[in-house]
């Protein structure tokens, strides 16, 4: 055991964030925390490396234990370069390299067998930790994260806000600590990067503990998820998709279980009410009463059900073709790239590929804010844009999140102002916080519900996903599947793409290429797989069987028998249940299994009957 959570609780302003929450970390586990925002997970990281402290519980650390996490400062010196920074943390390793050099050339002048033990021993522990390998995997490590090698010698301070980050993930990566902290990874890193990342960190040989809305990296990296809902951690084994099954499973034996109980009690209550009055039955319904109090109560079981309700409309359809791009070369200095392409009503196209090479670049250049290189681009006839970009939803903003609306659309009246911030999560006092205070989810919640009010027809969205948690994503991606305009979006978030492109646009420079077909089939393409043909006869719809008289007949005779034959089967079935309030079955442990398993294989057996009844009842 590495690390261990134990029933530790978190209050923030004397209100309990999560409570009794536990966590276990062993060996090389790959575990992630989800949750909505806000829920506790950068919290209980915190916890984790001891920067907060927990209200109640303990957090337990193994002797020795090193944390990597990467923090906001990741580099106290920025007038260093780069590589100075990276050789910082093998001053140990490059020391003992030093006095191997040294005692190697003491040997070549004479022997000594003390000298030549001394050497064997720093040899041993240079190459267990990877010493010869040290400087491949600085370089590897910096430029899978998309420097170059002349980055090296730069000043960190020279860097963008996103490149430090990088950086100092490198650097967290090259110290190999027993625990990986990771708070949301894939920020600020496009899909190739991502996906080398999946790669590295599946085979990292110590533990990780990742907090990320990026559903796919989940499903690849983690195999085992905790889920904060309703202020609990709960624990499942398996990755995102294993999850998700596991989730719904659970939600629906336990709703089983509760509807069952709540039949029980009913039917109780019911012989209660009947017999307590009557002298001869008097015992036994005070029996059932007893039964009753001893009962332990299944919870009604919860679902989350706050979700933002999105529902993009177009007041006009416009024109088929929306959206002529011809030879149009975008990029401010120099070029990055020439596209072409054109979007007819209602299509879908996902913009894809490294970063720094084009994509926003090419948005910009349709929504008019950066002039083309050469080339054109043309709207159809009464097409009406409306554009997501991650910089302009930053609002930053001292009015009201409920006087932004507004006064954007001002003939909508306070209460459908109201109503539609409540869609968008915005409840009670929420819709009176200044804009540049919010979180970076609400200012996003707020842009989507300016872009919804505004009813384009074409949708222009530059990474519309981030800083939304994963229910966020799916309250979108459903709205946008509903929508009946065309989009034209930018994303990393492969989920995302996956459930909404029609066709995709690579952008690479010279390589620049559209595809006309969805994500799935674009990596099928772009890794040489063929798409499997549909033989004709599965595509050709199936005939109606047209029955004769006769066999009508025959088949209404056997629904009757069968009718007959469930009728008597929940009879028997409410005869079993009824043994369970017998005092011979609830104080027989053995026998209340027995009676179990024998309404078990009753309502088994109506469901066969049940099905069969449907065959012949057509």
């Amino acid at each position: 055991m590495l690390l261990k959570l134990k029933n530790v609780t978190k209050q923030f302003s004397g209100e309990d964030l999560f409570v009794d929450a536990s966590l276990e970390i062993k060996n090389n586990e790959k575990v992630a925390i989800i949750g909505r925002n806000g829920c506790g997970k950068t919290t209980l990281l915190r916890l984790i490396t001891g920067e907060y402290e927990p209200d109640k519980g303990e957090v337990i650390r193994t002797s020795g234990l090193t944390l990597g996490y990467l923090s906001q400062k990741a580099f106290e010196d920025e007038a260093m370069t780069v590589r100075q920074a990276f050789d910082q943390m093998y001053q140990g390793l490059l020391k003992v390299r030093e006095e191997m050099d040294e005692i190697a050339a003491q040997l070549e002048k004479h022997y000594d067998e003390k000298l030549l033990s001394r050497y064997s021993g720093l040899q041993e522990y240079f190459e267990m930790q990877d010493g010869y390998n040290y400087n491949q995997q600085q370089l590897t490590l910096f430029t899978r994260f998309g420097f170059s090698l002349d980055d090296l010698d730069r000043p960190i301070s020279s860097f963008s806000g996103g490149q430090k980050t990088k950086i100092g993930f490198v650097k967290l990566l090259l110290t190999k600590p027993d625990i990986l902290l990771l708070d949301e990874p894939t920020n600020h890193l496009d899909m190739q990067t991502i996906e080398w990342l999946e790669g590295y960190l599946k085979k990292y040989p110590k533990a990780i503990i990742l907090v990320s809305h990026d559903r796919m990296f989940i499903d690849k990296v983690a195999s085992e998820i905790y889920e904060f809902e309703f202020g609990q951690l709960n624990h499942y084994v398996g990755n995102y998709t294993s999850y998700i099954e596991q989730k719904k499973q659970l939600f629906l034996s336990q709703q089983s279980a509760y509807r069952h109980q709540q039949m029980e009690i009913k039917r109780l209550e019911e012989q209660i009410e009947k017999f307590r009055y009557k002298k001869n039955k008097a015992a036994f319904a005070q029996s059932k009463i007893r039964y009753l109090e001893r009962m332990e109560r299944i919870e009604k079981p919860r679902s989350d059900q706050r979700k933002l309700k999105l529902h993009f409309e177009s007041n006009i359809r416009g024109g088929n073709q929306v959206l002529t791009v011809d030879n149009l070369t975008i990029g401010y200095d120099r070029p990055l790239c020439t596209v072409s392409f054109q979007l007819t009503n209602g299509q879908r196209l996902a913009i894809i590929g490294p970063n720094g090479l084009g994509k926003s670049t090419l948005v910009k250049t349709l929504m008019g804010q950066i002039e083309a290189l050469s080339g054109e681009f043309m709207y159809g006839h009464q097409i009406e844009v409306a554009y997501f970009d991650q910089q302009l939803a930053q609002i930053d903003s001292q009015k009201t999140v409920l006087e932004e609306l507004w006064d954007l659309y001002p003939e909508y009246d306070h209460t459908a102002i109201r109503k539609i911030l409540g869609a968008f999560l915005f409840t009670a006092d929420d819709v009176f916080k200044q804009c540049n205070v919010l979180s970076g989810g609400e200012k996003v919640r707020l842009a989507l519900a300016k872009m919804m009010l505004s009813h384009a027809n074409l949708l222009i969205l530059d990474e519309p996903t981030n800083h939304l948690d994963i229910a966020g994503k799916e309250a979108l991606e459903d709205a946008l599947m509903e929508y009946d305009g065309t989009i034209v979006f930018v994303s990393h978030d492969r989920y995302f793409i996956k459930k909404l492109a029609q066709q995709i646009l690579y952008i690479e420079g010279d390589s620049t290429k559209l595809y006309k077909l969805n994500y799935e089939e674009y990596l099928d393409k772009i890794r040489g797989i063929e798409p499997a043909r549909k033989k004709e006869e599965e595509v050709s719809p199936k005939k109606e069987t047209v029955l004769d008289a006769k066999t009508q007949r025959e088949n209404a005779k056997k629904a009757a028998a069968l009718e007959r034959q469930i009728s008597r089967a929940e009879e028997q079935l409410e005869q079993l249940r009824a043994l369970r309030f017998e005092e011979e079955y609830y104080h027989d442990y053995q026998k209340m299994n027995q009676l179990n398993e024998q309404i078990d294989d009753k309502h088994n057996e109506i469901a066969r009957l049940m099905e069969e009844w449907e065959q012949y009842a057509g």
